[in-house]
């Protein structure tokens, strides 16, 4: 049961030399899967296969690609159920945030299917006398994908769609805390009858993770890499794209700023500010990390977020409905109950919540805080979250500014006018006004600045990332030389 193969050139395989790694369920540290651990050579013959089924994929009629991202779209929502037992057992997700997962992920092969017939060029004005000068995108090559568990549907989904819709070939490289989760994402896509090669799934131990991409991303074939995770790992393999210079699209870390202005619709401010700091128990990448009110409401907003944090349930998500389920591991037990007590020590106010001695973690709220407080700057990745008082507009920004990360944010406010002159001052890549800092649609340009990476997935942005641009021409008359 629960045995994760890769899939190297439309065939499922073991490891070459039949090695396997084990991930635990959080909660009971029962077995959850156990999956192929790839080597080098594995890894190598799945970048090989991509490179073979290249040229026929790329030269595929849109209409055909599209239809076959149409059915692979269909074959994953019919694994809704499936998907909501593996992340339950392997990352400790709610069935909320599973099926929302399965949704979003299906929207966006749907999109990426949409798009097929959307990847265009142009005809640039040429000062040579006949020339036809043509802009013309087309498909890269191969593509490395790596995606994540906290998000691992959508994330791995994401990682591969509209590289596929552009004509690429890719090799997604699954999480190593969620290998079956990942895997029934290739299953669908397999279901769906893409072609042998186009899609390559290789799973890998954790201690192994570094020698796998480095290897994948040395294979001459490989002429993209996205990368979804830490800002600590992305470095990394934004050092190694720069190594063999391969493009790559980075989506880091976050510390998502949430604002709530002095005239700010205080309900809405709590309902917004709730869902985006505690779905999936705080752990994505756009999580509100830090809720930055205005003084002149600061005291009915703190305790009406109270009251709706206090009411979120919490709770083993195998064993009925839940808003909060499991965090992924003691880890990041053990650092929010760390923060926790650094900006308690340090003069906060905990209004509701608190430490944890089980994977279990209540939606905690840590109020006053200030800069000499850890959870201030640091990203708690978790359902531990700080509140910020500010006066004014400008101290607001200037604390939402006051961090390295710069994925999303949030402005709350009646005024609609004020609160987009207060979006465009800060440094984030997206931001929502009078909307929660966690939002995403498959066909809008997503991607952070700063410490938050660079690139963007989804829609045309994103066709731009996984095509190369090509200049055209063709001399429809005589021409003349010089000599």
């Amino acid at each position: 049961m629960n045995q994760v193969s890769m899939l190297i050139n439309g065939e499922r395989v073991d490891a070459r030399d039949g090695a396997t790694f084990q991930r635990r369920n959080p909660l009971d540290n029962t077995v959850a899967s156990t999956a192929a651990a790839a080597s080098v050579a594995d890894a190598k013959a799945a970048v090989a296969a991509a490179a073979r089924a290249f040229p026929k994929w790329s030269s595929m009629g849109p209409t055909e690609r599209r239809g076959l991202l149409y059915k692979a779209a269909d074959a994953l929502q019919a694994r809704e159920a499936a998907f909501v037992k593996a992340m339950a057992s392997e990352t400790g997700a709610s069935h909320l945030w599973a099926a929302f997962n399965v949704k979003l992920a299906s929207d966006g092969l749907r999109e990426a299917a949409a798009l097929t017939t959307q990847i265009g060029g142009e005809v640039i004005p040429s000062d040579v006398p006949g020339s036809v000068a043509l802009g013309v995108r087309q498909a890269a090559g191969v593509v490395l994908g790596m995606a994540p568990w906290n998000a691992p549907v959508i994330l791995g989904v994401r990682a591969i769609a509209l590289p596929l819709a552009c004509g690429n070939t890719v090799v997604l490289k699954g999480s190593e805390i969620c290998p079956m989760t990942h895997g029934l994402i290739v299953e669908a896509l397999q279901d769906a009858g893409l072609p042998a090669g186009v899609v390559n799934f290789v799973t890998n131990a954790p201690e192994d993770a570094g020698a796998i991409v480095d290897a994948i991303i040395a294979e001459p074939a490989v002429r993209r890499v996205n990368f979804t995770g830490s800002t600590r790992v992305g470095k990394i393999i934004a050092m190694q794209c720069a190594k063999y210079l391969k493009p790559s699209v980075l989506e880091l870390g976050g510390k998502a700023p949430l604002l709530v202005l002095h005239d700010a619709d205080i309900d809405a401010a709590v309902q917004g500010a709730a869902f985006g700091a505690f779905a999936n128990s705080g752990q994505i990448c756009m999580s509100t990390e830090r809720i930055i009110v205005d003084n002149a409401i600061a005291d009915p907003f703190v305790a009406a977020l109270k009251a709706k944090a206090t009411s979120l349930p919490l709770g083993d998500p195998r064993e009925g409905p839940a808003v909060l389920g499991s965090v992924v591991d003691m880890t990041t037990v053990a650092r929010c109950n760390q923060l926790i007590d650094d900006a308690l020590a340090k003069g906060a106010t905990l209004v509701c919540g608190g430490k944890a001695d089980s994977t279990l973690v209540p939606a905690t709220l840590l109020d006053h805080v200030t800069p000499e407080m850890a959870i201030y700057h640091e990203e708690s990745f978790g359902p531990v979250k700080a509140i910020v008082r500010v006066d004014g507009d400008d101290e607001a920004v200037a604390c939402a500014n006051d961090n390295e990360y710069g994925l999303s944010a949030a402005v709350f406010s009646r005024d609609v006018a004020r609160a987009m002159n207060v979006a465009g001052r800060i440094e984030t890549g997206i931001c929502h006004v009078n909307g929660p800092t966690v939002h995403d649609e498959a066909q809008m340009p997503f991607g952070g600045v700063k410490a938050s990476g660079f690139g963007h997935f989804g829609g045309k942005a994103g066709i731009s990332e996984f095509t190369d641009l090509r200049w055209v021409t063709v001399q429809t008359t005589p021409r003349h030389y010089p000599f």
